[in-house]
């Protein structure tokens, strides 16, 4: 196969959560810990961190990527989803999988992956595993894919667990309220292994104190921690709690020597270290587009405030989003203030721009509906002066399909 054919049949197997939704959401480790027994166990030929969280986890996987790669480490990272190829997934050192790589593992392990009808998450969670044990990374970063206890990347023990946030996204799989969002996110806590909770949040904070006491885990929480910041190239006012995070989870690494130095040149370059995209990433001036893939009601509320203080004339928004988000919760957030493009991203889920733009409507945004996510863009272009301001996000997949 080739490797076009190759991914075409991944996406083809039990279904893609990013396209289908909960119909390929699995509540078992059993396939993946099948899978790991096949490939004879990579997760335990290398070191790891374990990152999960509502929001934040793609970001802060990325920083302490960058700043292990700083202190001359081989470095493996995992993240999800991708923006544009596959192979971002699965990167060493920055360097994204080589699609040779990615061919040649699928071919090999088919079979198996057919007969126990293992989902796209799963095989790309063993690849990213096999991979890095083969190339011997001194040290993997792995981003849970969604929830933790029962998230395929949970089978890792790590050196340090880290937890960014709790927030109300996914709660058809992970429950209705934030304690028990906490309980699924607080599975990737270990015996014995230190946890860093990035943001102190009252309503959760006994579950995280319950479960580190249950695991005999000393238990961190990095906003408590570090005095005096660090700075970052990652743009965006949000950072500053992924900031105090990883520094708190790096000093929790007893066996790998990072300076002070390492720390900082490593935050100050990780857009170059990791090739780290869509976070309140800049495409061009004049008139200025800002692109971000924050999409639920947390991540959301940091962004739109942050737009809400850029100099600008006008304001343009490129608005797509997708079926699971709770429309009353998010769209009261954006601001009156603006024209709207409302579109639908390009997978299955999306929703379609004019049931946006009704339910928009109901909030005074206003804007006209557009069939495409590049076709919103390029009206929003057309009707931008050089001072005015456009803003692209909503969905992670909206990014995409601009970048």
């Amino acid at each position: 196969m080739t490797y076009q054919q190759t991914l075409d049949w991944m996406f083809a197997q039990l279904p893609m959560y990013q396209r289908q939704g909960k119909t390929a959401f699995k509540k078992d480790l059993t396939n993946i810990i099948a899978f790991s027994k096949e490939l004879d166990f990579p997760e335990k030929k290398f070191k790891s961190i374990h990152v999960g969280g509502t929001n934040g986890k793609g970001s802060t996987s990325h920083m302490l990527a960058s700043i292990l790669q700083e202190a001359g480490y081989k470095v493996g990272l995992y993240t999800s989803p991708h923006l544009k190829n596959f192979t971002e997934r699965i990167r060493i050192n920055g360097k994204e999988i080589p699609k040779r790589n990615v061919s040649l593992f699928i071919k090999k392990y088919k079979e198996f992956l057919e007969k126990q009808q293992l989902s796209f998450f799963e095989m790309t969670v063993g690849m990213a595993f096999n991979y890095f044990a083969e190339e011997k990374v001194d040290i993997a970063i792995i981003e849970v894919g969604l929830g933790g206890r029962l998230d395929s990347t949970n089978i890792i023990t790590p050196e340090v667990s880290v937890i960014t946030n709790i927030g109300l996204d996914h709660t058809q799989f992970l429950g209705e309220t934030l304690p028990e969002i906490a309980f699924e996110k607080a599975g990737i806590i270990k015996e014995n292994i230190p946890v860093v909770i990035g943001e102190y949040q009252r309503e959760v904070k006994d579950v995280f104190l319950a479960k580190a006491k249950e695991c005999q885990s000393e238990i961190i929480f990095a906003s408590e921690e570090i005095k005096g910041s660090y700075k970052t190239d990652l743009l965006g006012s949000y950072q500053e709690k992924n900031v105090k995070t990883v520094a708190t989870a790096i000093q929790q690494l007893k066996e790998f020597k990072v300076s002070h130095k390492n720390i900082k040149t490593g935050l100050l370059n990780v857009a170059k270290n990791t090739n780290l995209k869509g976070r309140w990433q800049i495409l061009q001036e004049k008139p200025t587009v800002i692109c971000d893939t924050a999409h639920n009601k947390e991540g959301l509320k940091y962004t739109l405030e942050q737009l809400q203080q850029q100099e600008r004339e006008q304001l343009h928004i490129v608005l797509g989003v997708v079926s699971d988000k709770d429309l009353d919760a998010v769209l009261p957030l954006f601001p009156k203030k603006a024209t709207y493009y409302f579109c639908k991203p390009n997978i299955p889920r999306g929703i379609d721009e004019r049931v946006l733009e009704t339910n928009a409507l109901k909030f005074s945004l206003k804007g006209k509906s557009f069939s495409s996510v590049n076709e919103a863009y390029k009206e929003a272009l057309l009707s931008a002066d050089k001072e005015d301001l456009i803003y692209i996000g909503g969905s992670t997949f909206v990014v995409a399909e601009i970048l």
